[in-house]
Formats: C-alpha cells, structure tokens, sequence
C-alpha cells in the first residue's frame, strides 16, 4: 500500500492507494502555504495513520521537480519553493517520496486507467483556468531536462492574424514571463481575455461558451478564433510526438461541443489522419491526481 496526495495552492487531499485504481480517501485539509514545519506535520500524521503498511509516499503537486537537482519550483506553495522536497519529507517520515508535478499526474492516471488505456503514446492535457500537459510512454511519465516536458501551454506559439475574414491577434504577456503562448488564450481566462479583446463585452468563459452553443454571432466568432489559435499548436504537437489519444481534463473539458470542435481542429492540421477520436474528454473525473500518483509511486516502488 502507498499513502498518496494531491496537494494544491488551496487543498491537500490524502488517500490509501493498493494499487492506481484502488483508492481510499483519507481526508482534505487547507494546505499550509507559509510555513513548511505545518506543511511537513500534515504528510506525517497522514503517513502516521497507516505506520507498518504503507510503503512510501507518492504526491502530486502543483509544481514541477527538476529530475537532475530534486528541487520543486512551485509558485502556489512558498513554503516549498526551491526545496529538495522529496529529500525533506523523507528525512521526516522515513519513507520513500515519489513527487510528480500535477498535470503529469493527469496524464498518468488517463493513461493507466482512464482514456489512454491501451494506447502506447499518451498526451494529457489541461485546460482550466490555464494550460498544462503531461507526456506517457510505454506507461512511463517523460519529464525531460528541468522536469518541463509536456508544457505544451508555454512558448511563443500562437498566430497574430487568425479567423475568416482575419483579423489580428496580439500577443498577450503570459505569467511565465513570455508572449504569446497557448496558456494566455487556451484556458477559461483566455477564452475571456479574448472575447473582451475582440468584442469588449467582459463575459465570463461559461457565458461566452454558453452563447456560443446558442449561436451568438459574437460568441461564434471568438469561440472560432480560439479553436484555430489552440488547434494549430496542439496540432504541431501531435506531428512532434505522435500521441494516439489526447485526453482533456479541466473545466473547459466539460463542454463536449468545444473537445468535439477541437478534434476536428486538431485532426484535419495532423499528417496523421486518424479514422476516431484524437482529442477526447478525461475519462477519470473523481480524483486524478491521486490515481496518478499512485500509478508513479507504484511504479517507482517496483524500481526500489
């Protein structure tokens, strides 16, 4: 058994684990965001609960690990930022600690026991209030140097001049620090950034979307630009990688119309023309992130 948790810049959630799709949750609480001594002590009392049969600890955690140092960039959580985490938590509960960033959780749950099951190159993708993707092969998570890989949402990537008749898009500042990158436009914020930009109506993203599935000229606009702006760099990432399925998770991911409309986005700019579905909605929606930490720490148990 493993003792697993997803922990976020608002709820760390724990839970038994005997195997990725045997869960049993433990509890929620409010994660410490200042002070790494009451971060540390929530692990540990979890931990403590099951003394003699957990095996180790696996967590997924909004942030990424550098797989050369062991440090956690994590921007929600500053008490851990910067910290050799999985060093720190080990020497407090002397178990083994297995951390992965978030949306490689994702990835990792679509592909052991939701969407991907059976395919061989799984893409997971988030789109919620932002963008994030991980990468699965032969079912193993690929992290890449500084434990970035799968970042799909963050690069100078997206078009200035999009739509019919065209009309020009400017590059908006992400918060990583860069221009134009999927994650300012892709996610529920960039679906209202967008909007306010082309039309000046300040919608929220399920109002835009809503009138968009009723046909609102103004919403059918904006929803077609952002399905070429999104489409064509998912598309380039599929030619890159070649994933056989992309799973969707996120708030966006709940509108079937939208995954629907960006498959068709994605597969007709693929030099793959796949006969079903590529982009398909997640099909694991009760907790994610801990079967994908599960399905890590298992694996890194068997390696142990």
């Amino acid at each position: 058994m493993l003792t697993c948790f997803d922990i976020g810049g608002s709820t760390i959630k724990s839970a038994r684990a005997r195997s990725p799709g045997e869960i049993e949750i433990i509890d929620r609480v409010k994660t410490p965001l200042d002070d790494f001594t009451a971060f540390a002590a929530v692990i540990a009392e979890r931990v403590a609960l099951d003394r003699g049969t957990t095996r180790g600890v696996a967590i997924s955690i909004a942030g990424v690990v550098d797989p050369a140092s062991g440090s956690l960039k994590c921007a929600n959580i500053p008490c851990v930022d910067g910290r050799i985490i999985a060093a720190d938590l080990e020497a407090e509960i002397g178990l083994p600690v297995w951390i992965a960033n978030d949306a490689d959780c994702f990835a990792m749950a679509e592909a052991t026991e939701g969407a991907g099951r059976g395919h061989r190159n799984v893409f997971g993708i988030i789109l919620g209030t932002g963008v994030g993707g991980g990468l699965v092969i032969d079912g193993r998570l690929v992290t890449g140097a500084g434990g970035y890989a799968g970042e799909w949402g963050h690069g100078q990537a997206l078009a200035t001049r999009v739509g019919t008749p065209p009309v020009d898009i400017p590059h908006f500042t992400c918060g990583c620090g860069q221009v134009g990158c999927v994650d300012t436009i892709g996610g529920a914020r960039g679906v209202e950034k967008l909007h306010h930009f082309l039309c000046g109506d300040a919608l929220s993203s399920t109002e835009v979307i809503d009138r968009w599935r009723e046909g609102e000229p103004k919403a059918r606009r904006t929803m077609g630009i952002y399905l070429e702006l999104v489409g064509v760099p998912l598309a380039l990432t599929m030619n890159i990688i070649g994933s056989s399925i992309v799973p969707v998770g996120g708030g966006l991911s709940n509108v079937p119309e939208l995954i629907e409309a960006l498959d068709n986005q994605v597969r007709s700019r693929t030099l793959r023309r796949a006969q079903g579905p590529l982009v398909v909605k997640a099909a694991l929606t009760t907790e994610p992130g801990l079967i994908g930490a599960a399905a890590v720490g298992f694996q890194e148990l068997a390696n142990v």
